[in-house]
């Protein structure tokens, strides 16, 4: 695989318009000390088996400190513009749908990371930048630490801003069996709104 970044419409934006479109770059990105995923072939794999993403296809996953699935839910972009706070609002009605905030909490104990699968390579585009700013700030608002950034591409994943990828899987594989650790909240025998939440919260 090739890393690096590719030379792309955003590096010839003023710092303004880049603002304006809400769009971090590498150097910010690095800069923000997300949290490395100890196991990230073993993340991708999982969500990838899970969720099978095809082109500009988003995965957004909740794990919790030990790097267990709590909870994830995909969606496709339909927006054509690289536009970060689109991708923000898109990202926390996912958020919002499958798991509770955490708001209460003084510092966040769970991650969000994000895979999104689209064509190209896997250099950093402008499209790229835009869904991590709209990954930082969703998470934020949920409560949450802003975790990895992962693409997915013919070539295959890639860990942005960390060097970290494999061939496998990649856009156009076939699902491996799930290898992603998982152990879901029990639910309570009692019913009610509380069984209700912790169903939503393990829902894909």
């Amino acid at each position: 695989m090739t890393f690096g970044f590719a030379p792309s419409s955003a590096a010839s934006l003023s710092s303004s318009a880049v603002s304006a479109n809400r769009v971090l770059e590498p150097a910010e990105w690095a800069a923000a000390g997300i949290p490395l995923l100890r196991s990230p072939r073993e993340v991708v794999s999982g969500l990838h088996a899970r969720h099978r993403p095809g082109p500009a296809t988003a995965v957004v996953a909740v794990l919790d400190p030990d790097e267990r699935l709590r909870a994830s839910a995909s969606f496709t972009r339909r927006s054509a513009s690289a536009d970060g706070w689109m991708y923000r609002n898109a990202l926390l009605a996912q958020l919002r749908r499958v798991i509770p905030h955490d708001l209460r909490r003084r510092t966040p104990v769970r991650t969000a990371v994000l895979l999104y699968c689209r064509e190209g390579d896997a250099r950093w585009t402008e499209e790229d930048g835009a869904w991590m700013w709209g990954l930082r700030d969703a998470c934020t608002l949920h409560g949450l630490r802003c975790g990895a950034y992962i693409t997915l591409t013919r070539d295959g994943w890639q860990v942005l801003g960390e060097g970290r990828g494999g061939r496998h899987p990649s856009a156009g594989s076939e699902p491996e069996t799930v290898a992603m650790s998982e152990a879901p909240p029990r639910i309570p025998r009692t019913g009610g709104a509380a069984s209700d939440v912790l169903r939503r919260a393990a829902a894909r």
